[in-house]
């Protein structure tokens, strides 16, 4: 697997849909990773924070797509204010153990993602929304 993948802050869905093409860039507050689907991820984070099943979240249509087509080359999706606002909420003993859980679903799986990088990711995630709402705006994902 081989993806790329930019969350960024953003006003609005509009200034967020502009990262479409080539993504965020220096434009908009960001954090760089690569290789997991953010679109099953940010799902995964949401029931691990306790904020609903998959199936209710798919159902909802989470993630929402602001931009492009799912499946088709580049996308940008919003992530839910539930989520950002668990998020923003959670301890540092929280992340990690919500990274922790989410490693070993990955590697149930089958796609091996180590305890220390998905920390990494779930912190600095957690940071980059803590900073959205300091701006009231919100957090979004470029998907390459």
């Amino acid at each position: 697997m081989s993806i790329i993948v930019k969350f960024f802050v953003a006003p609005d869905d509009t200034s967020a849909g502009l990262a479409l093409q080539t993504g965020p860039g220096r434009v908009f507050e960001s954090l760089s990773f690569g290789n997991f689907d953010p679109e099953e991820a940010v799902l995964e984070w949401e029931c691990l924070l306790g904020c609903g099943s998959f199936e209710e979240l798919g159902d909802a249509g989470e993630p929402r797509i602001v931009a492009g087509q799912d499946n088709d080359g580049c996308v940008v999706f919003a992530m839910s204010p539930r989520l950002s606002a668990a998020l923003a909420d959670a301890g540092h003993a929280r992340l990690r153990d919500v990274a922790a859980a989410w490693a070993q679903l990955r590697t149930e799986d089958g796609e091996a993602i180590d305890t220390e990088i998905a920390d990494a990711i779930v912190s600095d995630l957690a940071g980059l929304v803590s900073s959205a709402r300091r701006q009231n705006q919100g957090v979004y994902c470029w998907v390459a």
